[in-house]
């Protein structure tokens, strides 16, 4: 009988290691083909957030709408209130990086098991009510703790940019090293990935994901058991699930190593310390179990289990927490004037319906062909941290690209056919007349002009008395911006070659959205 458990719970742990494999892998595929391939369509690359029932809640409370992608995340939750939280186990890619990142550090003895109670798994929950009450009161700040927008940010900002740079790095050494045409094969497929790789932050967002990794050093998969608000969620689902922990109590001999072991904290035994909530369904107490005393059976029937020791206390600190942050977060300077670098996407909303959208997630920076969309620092104030801006000093909106209004997984831009994008405004170019060539040097050039690609030009020559650096005067033909014609798109500032301040730029006055 325990020759044939054994080979039970290795058939379901083999199962459980493939389901993680095949949905990071699914999101690693996602992610990467989030670029453009030539096509001007994209297909829906943004699904996982679909199935993400703390994206879908928060922004509909915070926008006051609902949002019709999100019934997919009723899925998620009918498998949950059924059969537990088999997606943290099974299915988040998150969770997946984090168990294998545990399973390094346990091999590596740098995680060493340990018993320990309850009271932290409440941090969870905490963090939950908060974002929940935030999103109440129209502060949509899911998306700096939800799983699927932290993995997708980091991995955008700084996972992939790292690959690339040291893929690079190694395709010279190879060259150097008289393997040449393996060095040029590398770097051919580096750059058919099309991943973009200049970002702001991207240190500061790469070390964030690093301490949540090292954390595993610690307690394995940290952020799950203790600040993962979708895991939170989840787990409020799952009280009543019908899938129940079973010890055989003649085959149990109290050794504690289901729970010394359980990823989550969950307590399998005794059957009374049992927390459903907590639960993964990982199986790695019934593996660890030497006499195989431990099942998993489908029962009907409630069963008693500990409560979460949150206290009302608790409830009501978490709650008042949510309810001060968001004038907290919305009495910086960019409420009473925008700033002149806030250049939002085409098909972006209204600023406050879009930062109560906006998921932070990075997909439109990665699918940006020109790597112009870039994470915000202090451009739209505290709530719009991480969202996408244009940077026309990296990047430029390319005229006949509307890819990034089509991966956005909340609608937070609004997916436009390129015949809409190209009419839509973003800002407005203005000419630097002490950084501009023929202004200062009065010398001849049409740069930007020449790469302007509305029709007509929204970048004209004039005739102009200009003074030389020696003193002298002479007339020359001068660059001037058409107001009504420039859409702001950036490629002028990207293109100038006045490389250290360019002699033209933009900003995002004269914006669609304002008008």
């Amino acid at each position: 009988m325990t020759e044939k458990l054994t080979k039970k719970h290795r058939r379901i742990q083999g199962l459980r290691i493939s389901s993680q494999i095949f949905f990071f892998g699914l999101f690693v595929f996602l992610l990467l083909a989030t670029h453009y391939s030539g096509e001007d369509s994209i297909g829906a690359v943004e699904g996982f957030f679909h199935f993400d029932p703390l994206i879908g809640l928060t922004a509909s409370l915070a926008s006051r709408t609902f949002l019709i992608a999100s019934l997919w995340a009723l899925a998620t939750v009918a498998i949950t209130a059924v059969f537990g939280r088999f997606v943290c186990g099974w299915v988040c890619p998150m969770g997946a990086a984090l168990q294998f990142f545990s399973f390094l550090f346990k091999k590596a003895r740098w995680n060493v098991p340990a018993n320990e109670g309850v009271r932290l798994l409440c941090l969870k929950y905490a963090v939950l009510v908060l974002v929940l009450t935030a999103a109440l009161f129209t502060l949509d700040i899911a998306g700096f703790f939800d799983p699927l927008s932290l993995l997708y940010r980091s991995f955008i900002t700084a996972v992939l940019p790292v690959f690339v740079v040291s893929g690079d790095a190694a395709a010279s050494i190879l060259q150097d090293a008289g393997l040449a045409s393996l060095g040029d094969y590398a770097q051919e497929i580096l750059r058919n990935l099309t991943i973009n790789r200049t970002f702001h932050q991207a240190l500061f967002l790469g070390v964030i994901f690093l301490g949540i990794l090292l954390l595993n050093g610690y307690r394995e998969r940290f952020w799950c058991r203790y600040l993962c608000p979708a895991g939170a969620l989840l787990a409020a689902l799952s009280r009543w699930n019908l899938v129940k922990v079973k010890v055989d109590k003649d085959r149990c001999v109290q050794c504690g190593n289901c729970t010394l072991h359980c990823p989550t904290q969950a307590n399998p035994y005794p059957d009374s310390d049992w927390q459903p909530r907590e639960c993964i369904y990982c199986y790695t107490c019934s593996s660890e179990c030497p006499t195989k005393a431990i099942q998993f059976p489908i029962r009907l029937s409630p069963v008693e289990s500990k409560s979460i020791d949150f206290s009302r206390r608790r409830w009501i600190f978490s709650i008042l927490i949510g309810v001060t942050m968001t004038p907290l977060f919305r009495i910086s300077e960019s409420n009473k004037r925008a700033s002149d670098k806030r250049i939002r996407p085409p098909g972006a909303l209204p600023e406050k319906r879009f930062l109560s959208l906006c998921t932070k997630c990075g997909e439109c920076m990665k699918v940006c062909p020109t790597n112009a969309l870039q994470p915000a620092l202090n451009q739209a104030g505290p709530e719009g941290l991480w969202t996408p801006v244009l940077v026309p000093r990296i990047g430029y909106c390319e005229y006949y690209c509307s890819l990034c209004t089509q991966v956005c997984p909340t609608g937070a831009i609004k997916e436009l056919g390129i015949r809409e994008k190209v009419k839509v405004r973003i800002g407005s170019a203005w000419i630097n007349k002490n950084r501009c060539i023929p202004y200062v040097l009065g010398e001849p050039c049409t740069v930007c002009e020449e790469q302007c690609p509305t029709s007509p030009k929204a970048i004209i020559f004039t005739e102009m008395d200009v003074s030389l650096p020696d003193g002298n005067w002479t007339i020359q033909e001068v660059p001037v911006v058409d107001p009504d014609i420039c859409i702001g798109c950036g490629i002028c500032e990207t293109k100038c070659p006045v490389y250290d301040e360019p002699g033209i730029y933009c900003t995002s006055m004269g914006e669609s959205r304002s008008i």
